[in-house]
């Protein structure tokens, strides 16, 4: 990991109930992230393989996940999409990798977001705080208005924007963060065409470091959950050479 003397840990303190799950067998960046996360304030978890990974990640409870790709027993893309089965916790995939297959895989298996080493401590904090920020803003609205319901229906799609639930022909799908944000934006939005990288800055709305192909991929996990035929989308439609529209449906 790259780090500087002018590398000061971010300003920004999180509340002391926040837990990070970090999934590390390297013990020397394992012991740099755990004392720069503990001393921003989070509280730390840590797992050094796949299978403690998810022991930890089911009993623990964290509020973000820091999952490495190259761990023992079960690899960091085996352990996300088995969470992601159980959970909709915000993961944030750390590969030494440079292949853009192996940060597609992993987005396509349901990660919020990925970061290549070697990262700055800036970046990485940047990437959490960013994260938590949607996750609680999301949890404040519920909380504010628990009898509200903000609701858009699309044939038989309806999504919940408080309670942050989508559901196709009333059968409720888990979504992640990111997921959820997309697909809500562009409906809210039925018949707008948005550029990719609109998207990025509209839905991910930070210095995001990956490139457009992060939008393909959680479009193409969406279509799987809303659509009757995700090879042939009529809802989440493609238009080529720009980006994507959302399209009302009569079913």
């Amino acid at each position: 990991m790259q780090t500087s003397k002018d590398d000061d840990i971010m300003s920004e303190t999180p509340s002391k109930q926040t837990t990070v799950l970090l999934v590390e067998d390297d013990n020397t960046l394992s012991g740099v992230l755990k004392y720069n996360l503990s001393k921003e304030g989070y509280s730390v978890l840590s797992a050094v393989d796949g299978s403690q990974a998810l022991d930890v990640a089911r009993s623990g409870k964290p509020d973000i996940i820091l999952l490495d790709i190259m761990i023992p027993k079960l690899d960091g893309l085996e352990v996300c999409r088995i969470l992601r089965k159980e959970s909709t916790v915000p993961i944030i995939m750390i590969t030494a990798k440079s292949a853009e297959v192996d940060r597609v895989v992993g987005l396509e298996l349901g990660a919020d977001d990925y970061i290549t080493k070697p990262f700055g401590i800036h970046e990485l904090f940047a990437r959490i705080k960013a994260m938590l920020r949607r996750c609680q803003m999301a949890k404040t609205n519920t909380s504010a208005n628990p009898q509200s319901s903000n609701e858009i229906r699309s044939g038989n799609l309806l999504i919940d924007i408080s309670r942050r639930t989508m559901t196709v022909d009333s059968k409720q799908h888990n979504m992640t963060p990111k997921e959820f944000d997309l697909l809500a934006f562009l409906v809210q939005n039925c018949g707008c065409v948005f550029k990719r990288e609109q998207l990025l800055d509209k839905v991910w709305g930070y210095g995001y470091a990956g490139n457009t192909r992060t939008v393909d991929v959680h479009v193409s996990w969406i279509r799987h959950k809303i659509e009757a035929n995700p090879q042939h989308p009529c809802r989440l439609i493609t238009i080529k050479g720009v980006g994507y529209k959302f399209e009302e449906s009569e079913k």
